[in-house]
């Protein structure tokens, strides 16, 4: 009989790859462990290792945000593509209705005033579990502004049901100047890239919201088990 051990024992016919395989061996500046000591290894770890580091080190030119969320991953996909959710979990983002070019949707965004437009499409794929916010202020023509938002089931990551969201953002280069200022409400606003050392904060509020009513809608497990959100 075989056994699981068995099973997993390499091919015997596998030939493994050269400890530096020929398409990286001009690379400089690689470390690997064929070329690295080990001590050399973890004393450069040890160097990039800080007890703290300042919002520019980690979030420089990414913001990332994550959450755990009781519910399935279908469910959160639905939610997220349907702009009119922006209404709910967002803390500033406002009314969006259709324009005459397909699949964008133009809305306010209140964070600095009452009068800022903001244009977004939303790029998902159900199979992947992908969910892309294209969006700008003040033009539709370049969604320049991206969510990047992926749902991964919480099962084989967490050994739990529900969903862990991952949402990102990168700096692009017009978070630092505006590329049309002369399309603000006013010429006194300031401009969204000033917000970047918020970026953080702001994210990381919008997605507990979206948490609380994602839960609070489908019903989170611990509440299904204490009986005091009816289950699905």
């Amino acid at each position: 009989m075989t056994t699981a051990i068995s099973r997993f024992t390499p091919d015997p016919e596998y030939a493994a790859p050269e400890p530096v395989p020929a398409p990286i061996k001009g690379v400089e500046g690689l470390l690997r462990w064929e070329t690295t000591p080990r001590e050399e290894a973890f004393a450069t770890a040890g160097a990039m290792s800080k007890p703290s580091f300042t919002y520019n080190e980690v979030y420089g030119q990414f913001v990332t945000v994550h959450q755990y969320i009781d519910v399935p991953p279908e469910k959160v996909y639905e939610y997220l593509t349907d702009i009119r959710s922006m209404n709910e979990y967002t803390y500033s983002i406002r009314d969006f209705a259709p324009t005459g070019v397909p699949d964008v949707y133009v809305g306010r965004d209140t964070l600095l005033d009452d009068e800022t437009k903001i244009f977004m499409r939303i790029d998902g794929d159900p199979k992947a579990l992908t969910v892309d916010m294209r969006c700008a202020w003040d033009q539709g023509d370049e969604l320049w502004m991206n969510y990047l938002h992926r749902i991964v089931p919480a099962e084989p990551v967490l050994d739990m049901s529900g969903s862990v969201i991952i949402w990102t953002s990168c700096r692009h280069p017009y978070y630092d100047k505006n590329p049309h200022p002369e399309l603000a409400p006013n010429a006194g606003r300031p401009w969204v890239g000033d917000m970047w050392p918020l970026f953080y904060a702001g994210h990381q509020i919008e997605i507990d919201n979206l948490k609380k009513i994602l839960e609070h809608r489908f019903g989170s497990r611990s509440a299904r088990i204490t009986g005091s959100v009816k289950a699905p």
